[in-house]
C-alpha cells in the first residue's frame, strides 16, 4: 500500500479513537455510495448523525488538512449522507464535521471541526 494510503488509514483510526473517547458511537466506517465515500458516520445524541471527513497529512507545509476538502468532495459527501439516511429510514439531523490529523515522527495532532460545512 502506498505511504499516503497508509497514512490516511492511520489518521482514520486516530479519528475513530478520538470520537469514541469523546462520547460518539461509531455507526459506520468507509460507507460507499456511487463515487462517494464517508470516512466515519457517528452519533452522539439521538437527534443527530455526524458525517465525518478525515484529512490526514504528515505536515501542514502545503496547508492545513481541513483546507483540502473541496466543493466537489462536499457535494459527494452530501449525496452519500442522503443515501445513508434514506437507506436506514432515519429521521435525524445531519451534521458535517472534519477531523484534521497531522501525523509524523515528531508530532501527532488532531483537530475536530464541528459543523465544518453546510449542505444547502
Amino acid at each position: 500500500m502506498a505511504y499516503h494510503n497508509e497514512l490516511g488509514k492511520q489518521g482514520e483510526k486516530m479519528a475513530v479513537a478520538y470520537l469514541a473517547k469523546n462520547g460518539y458511537d461509531i455507526l459506520e466506517q468507509n460507507f460507499y455510495f456511487d463515487k462517494a465515500e464517508i470516512d466515519i458516520i457517528a452519533q452522539k445524541n439521538k437527534e443527530t448523525i455526524v458525517v465525518v471527513e478525515v484529512k490526514t497529512r504528515n505536515s501542514n507545509f502545503f496547508g492545513n488538512p481541513q483546507d483540502f476538502v473541496s466543493p466537489s468532495k462536499i457535494k459527494l459527501l452530501v449525496k452519500a449522507a442522503n443515501e445513508y439516511i434514506i437507506s436506514k429510514n432515519l429521521d435525524v439531523e445531519v451534521r458535517f464535521d472534519i477531523i484534521a490529523v497531522i501525523k509524523n515522527k515528531r508530532e501527532e495532532k488532531i483537530e475536530h471541526f464541528e459543523n465544518a460545512f453546510y449542505h444547502f
